[in-house]
């Protein structure tokens, strides 16, 4: 059942800054019909759920199968658990402000959702490198790949990819909880997306935005020119491969791949770093949507459930189950 939403402000007083926000108004969907709301709510809820249980049977398959523990599947899990917590920090909160009406969100949350929203998707995109840069020495350089890809190396950079990415995130944050909210406190978003913020801030937010453009420009753009770089190498490498066969099996395994980077980086410049003032809010929302929602969903159907080792693996493990919760079956 709704509730009737909060449209009024809820303000504190501050020693020295006047009025200030205690509450956030997130306005993402607050204009749709409420039964619309509720539907949509039940579809984000599905695909939540979908996301979850996919990606941590990507995690599950990988850690118990023997033929999966390579670098390539390595990898993989970690994005698929990277993944599970990435939609977590967006559409939880969507899927309730949806459902029940109630949009309101303390500063504290709306900041703490910020923090894990850009720096999970910071890690996204090494995590993308080091996955191109695995698949440029797998067909370039099949015969040194075990020399090179080693298990400690693998560790080493998915480790980098976090630490890197929430280090440089823990000093953004710090310089946003700083900021003070003294007027408006609606949000035209459904998450605390930082430029709403800083739009709202009635503090000098000129640090922040221009800490913001390299980031995006860093991370997104220097991201996108390296994997584009080592995909770049692995189709010469395949336009000289010997045999059919060979080409066949590269260019499937980099398809999905390929795909991967058409949502994420296209969504994400279209945000970030090439955003048009004349893109309505609905648009803006939409394109979010894509990668908040539809990437993580459909994650694990691009990168494992259509691979041939994986389903082998799903049903290994379903007749393992099976014959221990049914042995006279």
């Amino acid at each position: 059942m709704f509730l009737p939403q909060q449209d009024e402000m809820k303000f504190s007083r501050a020693p020295e800054n006047g009025t200030a926000v205690t509450e956030f108004i997130l306005e993402g969907f607050s204009g749709l019909d409420q039964r619309l709301q509720l539907l949509l709510s039940l579809i984000f809820l599905l695909m939540y759920l979908t996301t979850v249980t996919g990606n941590a049977t990507i995690i599950f398959l990988v850690s118990v199968d023997h033929n999966l523990q390579t670098p390539m599947y390595f990898f993989i899990s970690n994005l698929a658990f990277l993944e599970i917590w990435f939609t977590s920090s967006t559409s939880i909160k969507l899927v309730l402000t949806l459902g029940s009406g109630r949009s309101m969100i303390s500063p504290s949350s709306c900041f703490a959702q910020s923090y894990f929203y850009f720096a999970l998707g910071c890690t996204e995109f090494i995590l993308l490198v080091v996955m191109s840069f695995d698949r440029y020495v797998a067909v370039c350089q099949p015969l040194r790949y075990a020399a090179i890809m080693k298990p400690r190396l693998c560790i080493h950079l998915v480790v980098a990819a976090w630490v890197i990415s929430f280090t440089l995130f823990s000093c953004h944050l710090v310089l946003l909880c700083r900021l003070t909210f003294c007027g408006s406190n609606k949000i035209h978003h459904f998450f605390c997306d930082n430029s709403s913020l800083f739009k709202l801030s009635c503090s000098d937010t000129s640090l922040l935005w221009k800490i913001d453009s390299v980031f995006s420009s860093f991370f997104i753009l220097g991201s996108l020119c390296l994997t584009l770089a080592f995909y770049m190498c692995i189709l010469c490498c395949i336009l000289h491969l010997p045999a059919a066969s060979g080409r066949n099996k590269a260019v499937t395994t980099c398809s999905s791949h390929l795909t991967t980077l058409a949502i994420v980086y296209g969504s994400c410049i279209a945000l970030y770093v090439c955003p048009l003032e004349d893109v309505s809010l609905k648009t803006n929302r939409i394109v979010a949507l894509l990668n908040t929602v539809l990437y993580p969903f459909l994650n694990p159907f691009i990168y494992s459930l259509r691979n041939k080792a994986v389903i082998l693996a799903l049903k290994k493990a379903i007749f393992r189950t099976k014959t221990l919760l049914f042995p006279s079956l």
